[in-house]
Formats: structure tokens, C-alpha cells, sequence
């Protein structure tokens, strides 16, 4: 199938953006001002990508994600279906980057694997290689060093679980047989203390 033409596209970007051929862009997605998508990327539908974002070759992004302004997606980065980055948050893909020794290959990026519904704040820092759960939530400012659990609620430098929060977006209060109802009726079980489930 071949790639849509500016004129025949089915997605909106700034004229200030620059799409590199080849990208993949879902219905419906928006590009704001001053983005760059390269040319190795597939993004999905209706996302919204702020002012200066930039994703690079290799990124994925799911459904429904929105990306605010001043977010850098790095080789490596993967993003399922609601996925939220607040403004100027930060993604790595590289352990121990040096300029006199580059590591700027495939082999040296890291994964980092973000599930569907999670929401990190603003200008949080992701380091790469960890795995974000569904519906997990990051706090303004933290700095994640590992894996968050499903629904697991972490603020702090390095990141630490506080709390949980259901995916409709309630600090979730459990009783005293372990469960919790949040606002949309959807309820949640705390099988540990490092481990919540949806019902």
C-alpha cells in the first residue's frame, strides 16, 4: 500500500513539521508545530502530538496517545493504545552514553516498553529498559529506574510506589478484604502488596 501524499493524507501536521517519508500515521492524528517524525515509525490513530515532538525511527505508538510539548520518543520507546506524556517529560534509550565512544546503534538502545492507560507527568524521567504496566501513573518530576506495576501509583527521585490508581484515573482505597470500587464501578483487588488487579 503506498504511503498517503500531503494531499491525500488522512492525519493533520503543522506546516512548521517535517514527516519524513515513510512515516506510518494513523486517521485522525494530529502534529502540532515544530514536530519531526522520521521515517521509521508507525504511529496510530487520533493521537495528538504537541509542540516539538520528536519520534524517531523504530518508535511505536499505539491509539489514542498523547504526546504535550517537548517530548523526545528515542529508538527503543514503545507505546500502547492511551498512553499519556506530560509536557517536557523525558525518555532514555542508552545505559552509559559517551560522546567520545558512541553507543548509537540498535544493538545499544534499551527498550522501553510503555502499557496501555499509563500516564507519566510532567518532566518526569523514564530510564531506559523498564516496563511501565497498564494504567500505571508516574508523578511530575519522578525519575523511574524500574518496572512500575499495573495501577501502581510512584512519585520521587528515584521513583517509589505510593499508592495505586484506577484506569479511570481514582486513587483506589482498599478494604478490609483487599478491594476497591473506583468511580466509573469498575473494581480492583490488592493480591500484594506489590501486585493490583482490575476485575
Amino acid at each position: 500500500m503506498a504511503e498517503p501524499t500531503l494531499e491525500k493524507r488522512d492525519f493533520f501536521a503543522h506546516e512548521s513539521s517535517y514527516i519524513d517519508e515513510g512515516a506510518q500515521i494513523g486517521t485522525n492524528t494530529k502534529i502540532w508545530h515544530f514536530c519531526h517524525v522520521y521515517g521509521k515509525t508507525k504511529i496510530g490513530r487520533n493521537c495528538v502530538l504537541g509542540q516539538n515532538v520528536t519520534v524517531a525511527n523504530h518508535v511505536i505508538v499505539g491509539d489514542q496517545c498523547k504526546i504535550q510539548n517537548n517530548v523526545s520518543l528515542y529508538e527503543g520507546v514503545i507505546l500502547e493504545d492511551y498512553v499519556f506524556c506530560g509536557p517536557s517529560m523525558v525518555f532514555t534509550n542508552v545505559k552509559t552514553p559517551r560522546c567520545e565512544f558512541p553507543r548509537n546503534t540498535s544493538a545499544d538502545y534499551h527498550k522501553t516498553l510503555v502499557k496501555r492507560g499509563v500516564s507519566i507527568g510532567a518532566n518526569a524521567t523514564i530510564v531506559c529498559g523498564v516496563t511501565l504496566h497498564e494504567g500505571a501513573f508516574v508523578a511530575a518530576g519522578a525519575v523511574v529506574t524500574k518496572d512500575i506495576p499495573a495501577y501502581g501509583m510512584v512519585a520521587g527521585i528515584p521513583a517509589r510506589l505510593i499508592g495505586w490508581m484506577s484506569a479511570y484515573g481514582d486513587v483506589l482505597e482498599f478494604d478490609n478484604n483487599g478491594y476497591a470500587v473506583d468511580s466509573a464501578g469498575t473494581r480492583y483487588q490488592k493480591v500484594s502488596e506489590i501486585e493490583v488487579r482490575k476485575l
